[in-house]
């Protein structure tokens, strides 16, 4: 048996899983050790792996994340006033396969953005498709768009999207020109797929924040009734981290 002549046709077959993982074996002299149906089921398993290793990769560069987020890394110390127990159920990603929404409010620094991110990696890691946006940039890549008359096929593509996570909600004036595309966002969704908003403003605020009444109640309608509420609480994260530090380095 020609093994290059086996690892090359492996890699010409795009199977690099198990291209690695039997040149591993060659190396180590460990095929004389296992069955042929146990080295059949480590090749499949290491194929298996490294396909969904580079999935996950791709789905995570698709996302535009801003930062990395862990579920591990977060803190639930009280004064955040953040329910473990029931953010831990969120990670189980029920909300998705529900059709619900999810809204985090807070003030600025309070983690807001790393607990949507570390839900986005969640999902990404599950093979679902995530994206992530500031709202007021999301808003003028798609006005953008409606110039380039390219303005359907991009608010089909986030409509694909398993989750969809706007961020910085309400940190800008909602213009006129954007209440009809984040309708049109938001209708797209409804009861089809999740979307996780993050606003320091408080809900209650966000029917001014979106100004045309009939089209703010259409909009809120659709995000809030189904919707999972987190409030968080405290001081800014950044500025807690930046006080450890100096405590640590004393």
């Amino acid at each position: 048996m020609n093994t290059q002549s086996t690892l090359q046709d492996l890699r010409q077959l795009h199977l690099y899983g198990m291209e690695n993982s039997y040149y591993q074996h060659l190396q180590t002299n460990h095929l004389g050790q296992t069955t042929t149906d146990e080295f059949l089921a480590y090749l499949v398993e290491a194929e298996k792996t490294d396909r969904n290793t580079k999935r996950t990769q791709r789905l995570l560069k698709q996302a535009h994340f801003k930062l990395e987020a862990h579920v591990s890394e977060i803190d639930y110390h009280a004064q955040r006033e953040l329910d473990k127990n029931m953010f831990i159920r969120l990670t189980s990603l029920d909300f998705i396969r529900q059709k619900e929404n999810i809204i985090i409010t807070g003030p600025s620094g309070t983690g807001k953005t790393f607990l949507a991110t570390a839900l986005g990696y969640v999902a990404c890691t599950t093979g679902l498709k995530c994206i992530y946006g500031a709202l007021h940039r999301i808003m003028a890549q798609l006005i953008l768009s409606k110039k380039e008359e390219r303005y359907l096929n991009k608010i089909r593509a986030i409509a694909k999207m398993d989750l969809l996570i706007l961020d910085d909600f309400g940190l800008h004036p909602i213009k006129p020109e954007y209440r009809q595309i984040l309708m049109d966002i938001i209708d797209d969704r409804f009861n089809i797929k999740s979307t996780i908003i993050c606003s320091q403003l408080p809900v209650k605020a966000w029917h001014e924040l979106i100004g045309e009444p009939t089209v703010a109640d259409a909009i809120l309608d659709r995000i809030i009734h189904n919707a999972h509420r987190i409030e968080l609480k405290g001081e800014s994260m950044r500025k807690r981290k930046i006080n450890q530090l100096k405590k640590s380095n004393k």
